[in-house]
């Protein structure tokens, strides 16, 4: 598939180049091998050993890799990797670099080929095991859902007892308060009963110890502490779990740390968001668990990945978008960035402190609890009471017989509460959105350094959360309509060039008030607008500006004070530079990054579709399709919440005869029905066909067509993360999925594009993305993940990818399209490469169960 997707993807060389480099001769056997293997990529008889691959040669990056997966099939050949094409981007000069890892001779050469790579042992386990795990799995959430309803049903008949509503109010904080007080102790309970303190050691999955593990992590991630992130409060709470966390630390990352004994944080250590630092992984069919380890007044870049058995010394930095693997150290007061990090001389902490001590951290927390306790709880459970009991157009239509399946006033009823609730959240969200965050913002001064937990560090969080509501981002985003959706939050566009794609569904910011995008300038997914930089002890937002006609690729993290400017590439996961000149004109890969050309002919092809009228009237057509997409996409939510909402109201009238245990069979049948539902939403829109590669315009219709699959919800899938269900919710959404796989939270773009084989491990953040669309070019291709084979914690797989048996990618790792990786291979790093003589783990930190 990538030898096919390469000839279609690849124009042709440049004749005229290619002749004026005729007279050029390969002069040694290295430059000779690799001038035969890149003619029959590029499918002409003679390469010259001085023509540029990008330049003369018309190749792109899905060519190269399958150049680079021919020559390592050599044994007698230097291996080469996509960044040495990048830095010596002609044979000659290729062959040069690479002369002293070359074999020195054939006998060396037939040595080297027979002894063949260490394999990774991956630990298999029975189907009957398997199974059995995830019907325990279902039995515990069944009876956490039993315990839930009997609360929630006790604490609602206690409410109704109330007299009046300044009665009511007051039940509703006693009981709110005890239950969510209930809810942050229960996974700290459930933590030490279950698992005591966790240790260095590793167990296979499906298994008992596996099990209580599982429960653990699932009851941290339900905690509603997770939404006071960037509290005081959090640090807390991490501790009761047995985190070894000093004064003054702030952690910033919503991705909760499961193993939080081998967690040791120093005092005043910044973690930023997106980060990962879980103290575990999944590896070969079994969990890991593994010390961090960071010092007093370390600093944790955005979008970052911490490895078990890693540490970072007093002071030590490590910048955006980048990892520490496994055995990796920082010392002290160095500054890494990189993935795998590596040493750098740019200050990453580009804030000065403020005065912040324990009483202001105290008074926040304590402020926190008050808001929470006495307005946000109470409010929320005191008014769905009052909704239901005392609202005479909802309470009337809720009498006897509305539990009757076969009654038409259920449905009426139904349509009525839930077109109310949903189209009205529609309305009133977007007009709050426009307007509440502004005035907010009138408090916050651009550049200004403000000290943490105060009045404006609380007005800078709603308004982050207020504009980074994901559902209208999902809306409004692959149309021309996002532009609009953007400008009201605050977003300085320039004059903008529409093309119909300018932004894609997950972008974020930390404000959008001072978030500026240069004209003609697309961006496809997952970007993150860092424009705000945090100490231990102070924050200042400032603007970030993406210059005129780039393109950014997917998963960036963008800060302010890049480096970049006018008509860049940005490719997926790259690293922006802060340090050195402006890049203009380029295109910048990895991380750290370095420049690559800024397109290829194959990205011009369809340029005659992006201006005059052919562009106008295909822009049109591609508007009035996305607003077809943008109605279904409501229609579908919407039904979703019927059909939920006719279960609730016949639970209502039903609740007298059974109680509580109807309350445990809606979240059961909620659980049950969201996959069933959005599947079959999804295998409807491609008319219960299977997805085919495919090169195209963003203006052709096919394209449009596959956006409108990116629509379909699916944020309901990191609830099944780690159990079998998901495997099964795979399949039915088109994944070819082999047996056994264990998938703590993957995320595949386009299902019917991926095969996974037996006894796979995919870690949390890993993502197979089976697609790009680059300047306006759409390309989609295949990607095949072999059997045994481990995604490490947060790595990224392009398209047209295949991995061998037995192959691991390690964390934070980017694997670019058409590459291929040989069977039990170890590869890692951005863009990822072979990674030779490094242990999956090393051998003194082992010990198994």
């Amino acid at each position: 598939m990538v030898e096919k997707s390469a000839r279609v993807l690849t124009p042709g060389p440049d004749e005229p180049a290619v002749a004026k480099h005729g007279a050029t001769g390969p002069q040694t056997d290295t430059e000779r091998e690799f001038a035969a293997l890149l003619a029959g990529v590029v499918r002409v008889e003679r390469v010259p050993v001085d023509s540029h691959f990008f330049d003369d040669l018309c190749a792109n990056s899905l060519v190269m890799a399958q150049f680079c997966a021919r020559v390592r099939k050599r044994a007698d050949l230097p291996s080469v990797s996509m960044k040495d094409i990048y830095h010596h981007p002609t044979v000659r000069s290729l062959a040069t670099a690479l002369a002293d890892t070359a074999p020195a001779d054939a006998e060396s050469a037939s040595v080297t080929s027979s002894v063949p790579a260490a394999p990774e042992i991956v630990t298999k386990v029975g189907t009957l095991r398997y199974v059995l795990c995830g019907i325990l799995q279902f039995l515990l959430f069944l009876g956490y859902s039993l315990a839930a309803a009997i609360v929630a049903a006790r604490g609602y008949a206690w409410i109704s007892a109330g007299s009046d509503v300044i009665d009511i109010y007051l039940r509703s904080v006693v009981c709110g308060g005890v239950g969510f007080v209930g809810l942050c102790t229960f996974p700290i309970v459930a933590k030490w009963v279950l698992i005591g303190r966790w240790k260095t050691r590793e167990f296979p999955v499906w298994g008992l110890t596996y099990l209580r593990f599982w429960t653990v992590k699932v009851l941290l991630h339900a905690n509603p502490m997770v939404f006071l992130v960037g509290n005081p409060l959090y640090v807390l709470y991490l501790r009761a779990l047995g985190a070894r966390i000093g004064k003054g630390v702030t952690i910033l990352s919503r991705t909760v740390p499961v193993c939080t004994d081998l967690l040791t944080i120093g005092a005043g250590t910044v973690i930023r968001k997106d980060s990962f630092f879980l103290c575990y992984r999944a590896h070969a069919g079994r969990i890991q668990t593994g010390p961090v380890t960071l010092g007093r007044d370390v600093f944790i870049g955005e979008k970052t990945v911490l490895d078990i058995d890693t540490s970072m010394g007093d002071g030590a930095q490590l910048g955006h978008s980048s990892s520490l693997h496994s055995g990796q150290a920082v010392p002290g007061g160095e500054r890494w960035h990189g993935s795998p990090a590596q040493r750098t001389e740019l200050d990453y902490v580009r804030i000065p402190p403020a005065k912040c001590g324990t009483l202001r951290r105290a008074g926040f927390g304590l402020v926190t609890l008050l808001q929470l306790f006495l307005l946000g709880v109470p409010l929320t459970v005191g008014g769905v009471y009052m909704l239901l009991t005392q609202v005479p157009a909802l309470s009337d239509r809720m009498g006897p017989g509305a539990g009757d399946f076969a009654s038409a006033d259920l449905y009426v009823d139904a349509l009525v509460v839930s077109s109310v609730l949903f189209f009205g959240f529609v309305v009133v969200g977007l007009a709050v959105l426009f307007t509440v965050p502004r005035l907010l913002n009138l408090v916050i001064k651009p550049d200004k350094v403000y000290p943490l937990y105060g009045f404006h560090y609380s007005t800078h969080r709603a308004i982050t959360r207020m504009t980074n509501i994901k559902f209208f981002k999902w809306l409004f985003g692959d149309s021309s309509y996002i532009v609009h959706y953007l400008r009201g939050l605050g977003y300085n566009l320039s004059k903008v060039e529409q093309t119909g794609s300018n932004f894609g569904t997950e972008v974020q910011h930390e404000t959008p008030y001072l978030c500026s995008v240069g004209s003609g300038t697309m961006i496809a997914d997952g970007l993150s607008i860092v424009n705000a930089d945090f100490s231990s002890t102070s924050f200042r937002v400032s603007r970030a500006s993406i210059g005129p006609h780039n393109f950014l690729g997917n998963n960036i993290a963008f800060p302010s004070g890049a480096k970049t400017g006018d008509n860049c590439l940005l490719a997926t996961k790259v690293m922006i530079p802060l340090d050195g000149e402006m890049r203009e004109g380029v295109g910048l890969l990895g991380s750290p990054c370095f420049e690559i050309p800024r397109s290829v002919e194959r990205d011009s092809r369809f340029d005659h579709l992006r201006t005059g009228d052919e562009f106008r009237r295909a822009l049109a057509a591609k508007n009035r399709y996305n607003i077809r997409s943008m109605a279904l996409f409501l229609m579908v939510r919407w039904l979703y919440f019927f059909v939920l909402t006719v279960i609730a109201l016949a639970d209502v009238d039903l609740y007298d005869f059974f109680g509580q245990v109807l309350i445990a069979a809606f979240l059961v049948f909620s659980l049950a029905f969201t996959p069933v539902y959005f599947a079959l939403v999804e295998r409807a829109i491609v008319a219960f066909r299977g997805l085919q590669p495919q090169l195209c315009s963003i203006y052709d219709p096919y394209f449009w067509w596959h956006e409108r699959l990116w629509k379909v919800p699916d944020e309901w899938l990191n609830v099944f993360n780690g159990t079998p269900f998901k495997n099964v919710i795979w399949r039915l959404l088109g994944v070819r999925l082999g047996r056994r796989v264990f998938d703590d939270g993957c995320y595949l773009t386009e299902r019917m594009l991926t095969t996974i084989g037996d006894d796979c491990t995919l870690n949390a953040g890993s993502k197979i993305q089976c697609h790009s669309q680059e300047d306006g070019t759409f390309k989609s291709d295949r990607s095949t993940i072999g059997d045994g084979c481990t995604l490490g914690v947060g790595s990224h797989v392009h398209y047209g990818v295949t991995m061998g048996d037995g192959a691991v990618l390690a964390p934070d790792s980017f694997l670019m399209k058409g590459e291929e990786v040989p069977q039990h291979a170890r590869w890692g790093g951005n863009p990822a490469a072979e990674m030779r003589d490094v242990p999956s783990r090393p051998p003194a930190l082992m010990p198994k169960e």
